[in-house]
């Protein structure tokens, strides 16, 4: 993958785990906003661009989420993660009191 293609694949890994939490609360009217995104790029040790990369998940949860999408977030390189995914991410997503 090169690091022009890395934005898409987080931007994929974010609607995954979007899935996810839609499955889980029924819907995604529940998040009220985004704590912080933890991203990780398997990447060679000579790549830097990781944060360029992560863009792509940052990009999108500001897209759906407008103001209430601003979060703080970490891009890290790894040598391997795992099924040999090129992206992994982490959000903490907050959530309306029911």
């Amino acid at each position: 993958m090169t690091a022009a293609e890395g934005p898409s694949a987080a931007k994929e890994a974010l609607l995954d785990i979007l899935a996810i939490v839609k499955e889980d609360l029924g819907d995604l009217d529940t998040i009220i906003g985004v704590g912080k995104l933890n991203g990780f790029v398997r990447s060679a040790p000579t790549f830097t661009k990781q944060p360029q990369v992560i863009d792509g998940a940052s990009d999108l949860l500001i897209d759906i989420f407008g103001e209430d999408g601003q979060h703080a977030r970490t891009a890290t390189g790894a040598a391997q993660l795992p099924l040999g995914a090129a992206v992994q991410l982490e959000v903490i997503f907050r959530l309306k009191n029911n």
